[in-house]
Order: structure tokens, then C-alpha cells, then sequence
């Protein structure tokens, strides 16, 4: 058979095309973010949802469609890290937020039931290159702390309230941003979300020595409910600081086999958190860190992966007086598995590619860049074995870009998950063709004087 060669236009017209036939992206700088590293011209060939073969040598099967990707570059779909795409769309409006619990709920707290598949930021984040997204829970609704518009994901954590729950914000999920996809969830309590610092201190009263007071005692109570499950289901024994549904919750952290997100900031705080995570034997990722670099040491000494925003470069309150945009490129040389975040605001979802420009820009290398945002996220969420590289036997989450992904002038030319083509509109997009004078100039029908 004859292999059938496929123009961008072509592919891009289409909402939603499911490939029968093998596919095969020719002529392309692939930048694999695994083993392979990056390849100056050559084959990815997927079929029914995985990749099949990559490489410069690769054969393309007789019956493929041939995208020839000359001049362009093939990377795996990002992976926004911690973000609330689709459980939030406008911070200032309480109804549109799926993001928090509020004072109800804290640990046992799960966002999958509020995702919602036709939020307009999820096409957005597609046309950014974005495959799939990991949704953390805030612990406020952004009351003290946060800002409408507050370009760092850290801060936008969200102040703290009267009625919130003590420290912990709820389990991460893992979403897959297919169009159409009857459950966007494809990975349930990924992780459980903690805020430490400064947002932990309100919650504690004001010090952050009582929040970890606090923090230490619900960690032992988890474990004496797991001791003493039918005592405490019978109403006997020491009463326990935490609800029955956190302490629930909790049972797979306090085991090791979930990890322990922690929003923290300063080089003071993390050092406490390192030692927790050392005493207690817990799975802690560090998200925020703008200090990181100050202690970059001894948090790779414990192999700890770290989430940032390479773009925060002032300091925002008394715990981040350390920030600086070397932070990435710090953590990184001492060894330390880095991921880059972008914004919590929710209309800005090129920032996590914009940042790891930004982290090039200042000494942290390409190729670490790249993975910060495709291959080290899927690690820190456990599900590296099928997502964050392009290598044989993985899913087909591919993305075609018309240059550097880490150049502002760059965007999809085509997006891929699971091997399944995917339209690149958006509401904004769809908007703007309702709304285009027709070629003549002249205003559509419903807007004509």
C-alpha cells in the first residue's frame, strides 16, 4: 500500500481524528527526553496509542500515514506538575473553584469529581503543547496570601481561613487533556498535598513551631489508627487529632507508598521538612522552594525531587527574601531532580515551557530543561514507565512544534494523546472565527450596522 503523506493543514482542520492505520513523523528533530537524547533528523512511528520505534534509521511501515515534519521538532507532551487546570477558572469567584475544601474536609479531600472536561483552559493548555496535568488542592480559596493574578504557583496556594482544614489540602490526581475523553481522571491519590511555611503557621495560630507540632502529632495518630483500627471504630482509646477520613487518607503516606507534596519556601523550612521526611521515612517532594538553591545539598543527599518556578525572581514575603532565577540551575548541578511549574493563573498555560526558557537562560542545561517538564514530572507522580519520554512502548503523547518549544515564538503544529490526534481550537480560538470580518471585509451577518 501506498504510504498516504498528511499536511499540517490537513490535520489540524479536523476536530478529533482516531488512527487506524500506524503513523509515522519523518524528517523531524526529536527531542526524545530519555535514553535517546536528541536526534538531528529522524523517524517516530506510533500505532494503536504507543510509540513503536524512534530513531534516525527507523522503517516506516508500508501502510503509514507520513507526516513530514521537516524543519520542526518532535518532544514528548508536557506535563504540567501542580496545577488546578479544570477544577478552577476564575480565582475571584468562588462558584468557578473545585480547587479546595475549604474548612469540610482536608486530607481525605479527592478534586476528581469537580474536574470538569469543558473548561476552556483545558483547550488552552493543549494548544501549549500540554498533554496531561497533575491537580493539587490549595488549602484556602485565596483569601490572604493570594493574588487574582499572581504569576508564582506557590503563592497562589491560597491564604488561610478561619475553617480550613489543618495543614493538608487534599490528593493529587493525574488528568489526561484528550478532547472527548469519557474519564479525564488516569490517575487517582497520586499524592497528598501539604502547605508548610507561612500558610501552615496561620493555620497553627502563628508559628510555625506549633504547625509542626501539630503536623508530627497527626502523623502519629495515623499511625496508632492503623494499630488500633477496631479500638477506635469501638470508640475507645486516646482521642486523635485528625478526622477519620484524613487519617484514612493519610495511611499511604505514613506507609511510604504515596508521596508527600510540601508547599514550602524558605531554606529554614526546608531543612525542617528534610529532617520530617528523614524521622518519619516519608516520600516528600518539595513544591516552591524558592530557597532551594541555599540547601540544594542536602536535599539531593536525600534524593528529594523539587517543583519550582524558574520565572520568581523577587522576593513576595519574608520566606522567599532568597528567590533568585539561578534557582533551577543550582538545584539541578547538586544533583537534585527539578521539575518546572507554571501559573496558577489559569489563562497563562505557556509559562511552564516560558519558564524553562527562562531556567536555560540562566545556566540550567537544555536537555535538563526539557525533561523538568516532560520526563521528571511523570517521575515524581510515578508514571515515567508510559509517559514523559519518547521511547518504544511508552504512550503516544507527542507533540509537533514549528521550533524550540522553549521560544515564545513557537506552538504546536500538532498534538497527539494516545495516538490520537487532537484539534487545536480553543474557546479563544473558536471565538475568534465567530467573530472575523469575512474576506471581504465586511462584518457577519449578526453584526452589521
Amino acid at each position: 500500500m501506498k504510504p498516504l503523506v498528511l499536511s499540517f493543514a490537513l490535520m489540524t482542520a479536523s476536530p478529533l481524528v482516531v488512527n487506524a492505520a500506524p503513523i509515522a513523523i519523518i524528517n523531524a528533530r526529536i527531542e526524545t527526553a530519555g535514553p535517546l537524547g536528541s536526534i538531528r533528523q529522524g523517524t517516530l512511528v506510533m500505532d494503536k496509542g504507543r510509540i513503536v520505534a524512534v530513531g534516525s534509521g527507523v522503517t516506516v511501515p508500508a501502510d503509514a500515514q507520513i507526516i513530514d515534519a521537516k524543519g520542526k521538532v518532535v518532544t514528548p507532551g508536557l506535563i504540567l506538575a501542580s496545577t488546578s487546570l479544570g477544577i478552577s477558572e476564575i480565582e475571584q469567584v468562588p462558584s468557578t473553584r473545585d480547587d479546595g475544601a475549604g474548612g469540610q474536609i482536608g486530607a481525605a479531600f479527592n478534586p476528581a469529581a469537580g474536574v470538569d472536561p469543558d473548561a476552556p483552559s483545558i483547550g488552552l493548555a493543549r494548544l501549549n503543547g500540554s498533554t496531561r496535568a497533575f491537580l493539587t488542592p490549595v488549602a484556602g480559596r485565596g483569601g490572604n496570601g493570594a493574588h487574582a493574578h499572581d504569576d508564582s504557583a506557590f503563592q497562589t496556594a491560597g491564604g488561610h481561613e478561619e475553617e480550613d482544614p489543618t495543614l493538608f489540602a487534599g490528593q493529587s490526581i493525574g488528568i489526561s487533556l484528550a478532547a472527548g475523553a469519557p474519564d479525564m481522571v488516569f490517575k487517582s491519590n497520586a499524592g497528598m498535598v501539604l502547605e508548610f511555611g507561612e500558610t501552615a503557621a496561620a493555620a497553627a495560630g502563628g508559628s510555625r513551631g506549633a504547625s509542626l507540632i501539630i503536623l508530627k502529632q497527626v502523623l502519629a495518630d495515623v499511625r496508632h489508627f492503623i494499630a488500633n483500627r477496631a479500638a477506635y471504630d469501638r470508640g475507645e482509646g486516646r482521642e486523635l487529632l485528625a478526622r477519620r477520613l484524613d487519617l484514612e487518607a493519610l495511611i499511604p503516606v505514613v506507609q511510604g507508598k504515596t508521596p508527600l507534596l510540601v508547599r514550602v519556601s524558605s531554606a529554614n523550612d526546608i531543612r525542617q521538612i528534610l529532617k520530617l521526611a528523614r524521622e518519619e521515612k516519608l516520600l516528600v517532594v518539595l513544591e516552591g522552594a524558592e530557597e532551594g538553591w541555599r540547601v540544594a545539598k542536602d536535599i539531593a543527599a536525600q534524593n528529594i525531587p523539587v517543583m519550582i518556578d524558574a520565572q520568581a525572581a523577587l522576593p513576595s514575603s519574608f520566606e522567599t527574601l532568597g528567590t533568585h532565577l539561578g534557582n533551577a540551575a543550582a538545584l539541578n548541578a547538586a544533583g537534585v531532580k527539578v521539575s518546572i511549574m507554571g501559573s496558577r493563573d489559569y489563562n497563562n498555560l505557556r509559562q511552564s515551557r516560558m519558564n524553562a526558557g527562562t531556567a536555560v537562560a540562566h545556566g540550567l542545561p537544555y536537555q535538563a530543561a526539557l525533561a523538568s517538564i516532560t520526563l521528571n514530572p511523570a517521575k515524581i507522580w510515578g508514571v515515567d514507565k508510559d509517559l514523559g519520554s519518547l521511547e518504544p512502548g511508552k504512550i503516544a503523547d507527542v507533540v509537533v512544534w514549528t521550533g524550540d518549544p522553549m521560544e515564545g515564538q513557537s506552538y504546536p503544529s500538532a498534538v497527539y494523546i494516545g495516538g490520537v490526534s487532537q484539534a487545536l481550537t480553543s474557546r479563544s480560538t473558536e471565538l475568534a472565527t465567530r467573530y472575523k470580518p469575512r474576506a471581504d471585509g465586511s462584518a457577519r451577518p449578526a453584526y452589521r450596522n
